[in-house]
């Protein structure tokens, strides 16, 4: 269980990067963007392909962030320049780019990054001789976790660490002038237009930046599971909404930094559910996509009946109010007769 766990969260924080790309488009620009289910596999397709060729592993993970913009501003390109709409837009891209990702993978469903150097073998050599694995792994051993010590912490503390840039990125652009801007495009396309700024870079901007990030949790995600496949992507949409809306619901929205820190914790609680559920003996890795569409419609169902049940109670409590006020006044009338 623990090691499953640890897994889950590995992955979460990985995936919290492609969940903020996704928070920027359907949150910020309000834009049903379907691309993601293609821009996450050509990520991973992009640095699978120049790794096995032998192209630096940072670099092939830069590639995949610029490849991913492109794919992710053609989709914008679509939707303001041809006036396609929104949701076929991204449909359209996304079906487009499987056809892309193969000929990226070299007609290959799948390519095996097994001994080939990754940011991750990097990391995990130089984190090796710091220490830290055996510092971490006694303190597993105090509390009696000693037989599920992971290999390495180095993944979740490179993760951690890159997805809190990457958060911080995120909430320093949208508080720039073009962010605000942008914000202002997803929530008032007509207001926005009245003060002559054009509505289409921003929105073709965001999703660029929204399927650039997509594209980059790709390539990390490749990297951690040594393979990119044609299928990895099937999905990503859905995992991205149940990450945003599962945040949104544990720790709020009252603030940008708070929203953004709520997309990656969701990511990380779903991955963990999603672990739970997978030690259930009557599920298989084959349900997946079912407990995934199972996680995201409890977690849209159940902060609407809570808010349904806050707001009963708000008039319970408002009707109690008025009536000890009406009581009150006809007391004092009577005193007074």
């Amino acid at each position: 269980m623990f090691t499953s766990m640890f897994g889950a969260v590995e992955a979460g924080v990985i995936f919290a990067i492609m969940a903020l790309g996704v928070y920027l488009t359907f949150r910020i620009l309000d834009f049903p963007d379907l691309t993601v289910d293609g821009s996450f596999v050509t990520g991973a397709a992009i640095a699978a392909m120049l790794i096995v060729s032998g192209t630096d592993h940072f670099i092939a993970t830069l590639a995949a962030l610029g490849i991913g913009f492109v794919a992710g501003s053609i989709t914008g390109v679509l939707h303001t320049k041809g006036k396609i709409n929104p949701l076929l837009s991204g449909i359209l891209m996304m079906i487009a780019l499987y056809s892309i990702n193969l000929r990226i993978m070299d007609k290959k469903s799948n390519v095996p990054l097994r001994g080939e150097e990754t940011i991750f073998t990097k990391i995990e050599a130089w984190f090796n001789g710091l220490g830290i694995n055996e510092g971490m792994n006694r303190l597993l051993e105090m509390i009696g976790l000693g037989n599920y010590t992971p290999k390495t912490w180095s993944v979740l503390f490179l993760m951690i660490i890159v997805t809190l840039f990457v958060k911080v990125f995120v909430d320093w652009f949208l508080k720039t002038e073009i962010g605000l801007a942008l914000r202002a495009t997803g929530d008032n396309q007509r207001m926005i237009r009245s003060f002559s700024a054009n509505t289409d870079y921003f929105i073709i901007l965001g999703l660029g930046i929204s399927n650039a990030l997509v594209a980059t949790s790709g390539a990390l995600f490749a990297q951690y599971t040594s393979f990119a496949d044609i299928g990895m992507g099937i999905g990503m949409i859905v995992i991205g909404l149940a990450s945003v809306i599962i945040g949104e619901a544990i720790v709020g929205t009252k603030t940008l930094a708070r929203a953004t820190l709520a997309v990656i914790i969701g990511a990380v609680i779903y991955r963990i559910v999603l672990a739970l559920a997978l030690q259930i003996d009557f599920f298989d890795t084959g349900d997946m996509k079912l407990i995934t569409a199972s996680i995201v419609i409890i977690a849209l169902i159940i902060p609407r009946i809570l808010q349904v049940r806050k707001e009963q109670a708000r008039k319970k409590k408002r009707m109690q109010d008025h009536r000890l006020a009406m009581g009150k006044e006809g007391e004092d009338v009577a005193a007074i007769k």
